[in-house]
């Protein structure tokens, strides 16, 4: 397999300014734990191992429950998500995959009915972010683990 670009490295820059926006993200309205269910969710949904990797460790680090990230590809049927948690995955899972004519009215209730306005429109903040990072991740394959000891993950202990 050809050797893929260090994106970090040639736009520095940009780089920089997407970690500042992710930063200003985790001082939204949306809670860290769901902010971690969104970003594995979505890294699954796009098949980012990278992305996948790094936030099962960073929920884990925060405390998330391991079954809970287990149950995440089947939330629709797991008992383990509140209704909260059921409206972010269910409008990061639109989000990340947008239907032909767009979100439907009846989801778009349904999050409403779970979510302020501000939520709602930081938690579309969050989806968009983590479909940026697993794209540019999965484009250029970033090794899973690679930036383990950069980010503190070996916190995990989930080598």
């Amino acid at each position: 397999m050809t050797q893929r670009i260090n994106y970090m490295e040639q736009s520095p820059e940009l780089f920089k300014k997407f970690l500042d926006f992710n930063n200003a993200i985790k001082q939204g309205a949306i809670e860290a734990s769901i902010r971690h269910l969104v970003a594995i969710r979505a890294s699954q949904l796009n098949a980012c191992g990278f992305c996948l990797d790094m936030h099962v460790k960073q929920a884990r680090i925060d405390g998330e429950r391991e079954l809970r990230i287990h149950h995440l590809a089947a939330w629709r049927e797991s008992t383990l998500f509140e209704p909260r948690e059921r409206a972010a995955l269910a409008w990061t899972e639109a989000l990340t995959h947008l239907p032909a004519l767009g979100v439907p009215a009846d989801l778009y209730d349904r999050v409403r009915g779970q979510l302020s306005e501000k939520e709602l429109s930081d938690l579309s903040f969050t989806v968009m972010a983590i479909n940026a990072w697993n794209r540019i991740n999965v484009a250029f394959t970033t090794v899973p683990g690679s930036y383990d000891a950069a980010f503190g993950l070996q916190k995990a202990n989930l080598a």
